[in-house]
């Protein structure tokens, strides 16, 4: 792993670095943090097999924009080419009642000032290894339907996992997402928000990282970081985001429909899946034909 990275550092003329300390968490690509000659440090990602040509530039591209549009704190990007991307440092969270306090604000803060007609993005970027569809749309339901739900089912592993009463479900579910879910402005969205991808400054401010970024409903990054078992102390931060972005009492029995989303990339990429196929059997029990 580390003469790997070492490569592609020194590929991309990076070679005053002298030690790379491998790092955990990240699931689709080789990452560590590269010491320098001078002392100092940066985190360096790669794929063996780039998804495409330009992942790490749509991954930079977003989390510019959390910065510069929504106010989110994001690390500053030092290079990002086909291979590699090079990042300034951020430490972990600290798993407080005021650090999950301080996201809900700034979190709230992304999603009601970054409103946006419509629902998409200018260009297709990537969620793990697989391509997240962004393809504009008008219409919040058909977005979701077509680009984050059942975008999914053409997915080998998802056509293993799902049988034809599964799939067949799902689409009845989609059909009836008007009557499901409220209607909601899009918003700039983070998109990837699971647990660890919630990081902090060196000053211990909330930062984000990974992200795979469109303008959607703010209840999707909600309902992705729901799902990673974030800490007892986030407890305070839902109902902070709820309060602060105006969600109805029943945000929370919507979850498991947003969630789906999530599920259904998780079982396109990962073996084992740690048990998405049964929440997503159990989601769409409602929905199958009863005979």
């Amino acid at each position: 792993m580390t003469s790997f990275l070492l490569e592609r550092l020194y590929a991309a003329e990076l070679t005053d670095v002298v030690a790379i300390e491998p790092t955990t968490g990240g699931l689709a690509a080789t990452a560590g943090l590269a010491r320098r000659i001078d002392g100092t440090s940066v985190f360096v990602k790669a794929f063996g097999e780039p998804p495409s040509d330009d992942a790490f530039a749509a991954e930079a591209e977003g989390l510019t924009a959390l910065r510069e549009a929504g106010g989110i704190a994001t690390p500053e990007i030092i290079l990002a080419d086909r291979d590699l991307l090079v990042l300034s440092v951020l430490r972990p969270r600290p798993d407080t009642e005021a650090f999950w306090e301080q996201l809900a604000h700034a979190l709230a803060h992304l999603h009601t000032t970054t409103r946006y007609p419509r629902f998409g993005w200018h260009r297709d970027n990537w969620l793990g290894r697989r391509r997240q569809v962004n393809t504009w749309a008008d219409d919040g339901y058909e977005f979701f339907a077509q680009h984050r739900l059942l975008r999914w089912l053409g997915e080998r592993r998802v056509q293993e996992a799902l049988d034809a009463t599964d799939r067949t479900a799902l689409e009845r579910l989609c059909d009836r997402l008007p009557e499901l879910l409220p209607v909601r402005p899009a918003c700039l969205t983070h998109g990837d928000l699971w647990a660890l991808n919630v990081m902090a400054t060196p000053d211990g401010r909330p930062a984000l990282i990974d992200p795979a970024v469109s303008y959607t409903w703010a209840e999707v990054d909600l309902a992705h970081l729901w799902t990673t078992a974030p800490p007892p102390e986030a407890r305070v931060f839902f109902e902070l985001c709820a309060e602060l972005t105006g969600l109805d009492r029943a945000w929370r029995e919507r979850m498991p429909i947003l969630q789906l989303r999530q599920h259904l990339a998780v079982i396109a990429q990962f073996d084992p899946d740690w048990g998405a196929a049964d929440f997503v059997r159990a989601t769409l029990a409602p929905f199958r034909q009863r005979s």
